[in-house]
């Protein structure tokens, strides 16, 4: 189990991070939700999933481009399809609460859009929390620290799990990574 002070060094270094993707998150959560806003006379699902898909490219380039700059770059295709992938699954998350709200509680879009507005701001939180996990994880990969670690470029998923879950496995990469940053 990890020290408090390696655990507070940790949260050092993550600060910046989460700071950046805190700010990005925010105008995007703005633009989402005046997106949503606009379409909700279609329907709140379709108007979530409609924001959702603009808002996600918006996103990939603010956080690439700043939040991760530093991380280790990839492909393109093999980014953006994760980040978008990830933003599915946040959206599915996101629109799921507002499905549950409009089907399972019997909201409607005519009487309920505060409710509305509400659920969304709920699904977006637990949505925020996964997709900044997944980013930092799997998406935007850390820099090399001796030069090895670019071969976890070409890990998939389900390796980047596996590594991640290796934090106290003598020799793993996330060991050593953790041993040479403390």
């Amino acid at each position: 189990m990890p020290s408090a002070t390696s655990l507070t060094d940790r949260l050092r270094r993550l600060a910046p991070e989460a700071v950046a993707f805190g700010i990005i998150g925010a105008g995007n959560t703005l633009l989402y939700m005046a997106i949503y806003w606009m379409a909700l006379p279609i329907g709140a699902v379709k108007a979530s999933v409609i924001a959702t898909f603009i808002t996600t490219t918006l996103a990939y380039v603010a956080n690439r481009y700043w939040t991760y700059r530093h991380h280790t770059r990839t492909a393109l295709r093999r980014e953006y399809t994760l980040f978008f992938g990830f933003n599915l699954v946040g959206m599915v998350i996101q629109s799921g609460l507002v499905a549950i709200g409009k089907y399972g509680f019997g909201l409607t879009e005519q009487d309920d859009e505060l409710m509305f507005l509400g659920v969304t701001v709920v699904g977006i939180g637990i949505a925020t929390i996964f997709r900044f996990w997944a980013y930092r994880t799997f998406v935007f990969l850390k820099p090399p620290v001796d030069g090895h670690e670019g071969a976890i470029t070409e890990l998939d998923a389900t390796a980047g799990l596996a590594e991640l879950s290796a934090m106290d496995v003598p020799g793993s990469v996330a060991e050593l990574d953790t041993r040479l940053k403390s």
